[in-house]
């Protein structure tokens, strides 16, 4: 397949009808790494979201993982999540043009309406780094006790994109934002993430593995970690699950 006149240079492409994961393929084609690669799949078998949570993946969904080596530190490069959620969210408001239908849930949900429409999860491998995201295009699983509630494009917007189509947009968004992240660092990533985030300045809940904690949301610092006021003052939270 060509491909479109708006895909970034020196970035491969690969579509494949079905693999048990695109996580899962970066890592085997790692050990022949030539340059950074988009993998997408059409059917997705074994999809995984973050702490190792089943990711559904419906027939006409949108998996893709992009393989590259960072040029960073790990704990620097952990913040490529935060990079590829603005350029999913704008490959997603360029499909259909309704920028205000999106936010971004920390740490790494893009939401439609307030429901979760796509999830992203990184994976590093010795030098190299995987960045997996999943998008309800056409259908959303059932939604999960407790959860926030899952949407699709389709179902929220009338909309049928391609994961093909969808891809076309994302490639060319996240070359965007990485290079923002390369050149200035991660300034002007958390301004424009924060410019995003749903419920900043509202109460939320993050539940860590051990422990929960519930204050208002006052941002992310340089770190990307979460920012939590509660009655005890302020804390940074490295990872956690975020409720509303």
């Amino acid at each position: 397949m060509p491909l479109s006149a708006n895909w970034p240079d020196g970035v491969g492409r690969s579509v494949l009808p079905e693999i048990d994961s695109t996580n899962a393929e970066a890592a085997r084609r790692a050990a022949r790494f030539s340059g950074p690669e988009w993998i997408l799949t059409l059917r997705q078998t074994q999809g995984r979201g973050r702490r190792g949570r089943v990711w559904q993946d419906p027939d006409g969904n949108f998996a893709a993982s992009y393989l590259f080596r960072p040029d960073m530190p790990p704990a620097q490069a952990a913040l490529y999540s935060f990079v590829a959620s603005l350029a999913l969210q704008d490959a997603l408001v360029a499909a259909t043009g309704r920028a205000d239908s999106f936010a971004l849930k920390w740490p790494n949900d893009v939401l439609l309406h307030g429901a979760k429409l796509a999830g992203i999860l990184l994976e590093a491998a010795g030098p190299f780094l995987t960045i997996g995201m999943g998008v309800n295009l056409v259908e959303h699983p059932e939604p999960e006790a407790g959860a926030l509630r899952p949407a699709s494009l389709m179902g929220e917007t009338g909309l049928r994109i391609s994961p093909e189509e969808l891809l076309d947009l994302l490639a060319p968004a996240f070359a965007h934002w990485q290079a923002q992240f390369t050149t200035y660092g991660f300034d002007p990533i958390r301004s424009a993430w924060l410019a995003r985030a749903a419920r900043l300045g509202d109460r939320i809940v993050a539940r860590t593995t051990h422990d929960t904690y519930e204050g208002t949301f006052e941002g992310i610092d340089a770190t990307g970690a979460l920012i939590l006021r509660d009655a005890q003052g302020t804390r940074a939270i490295a990872a956690a699950d975020v409720f509303f």
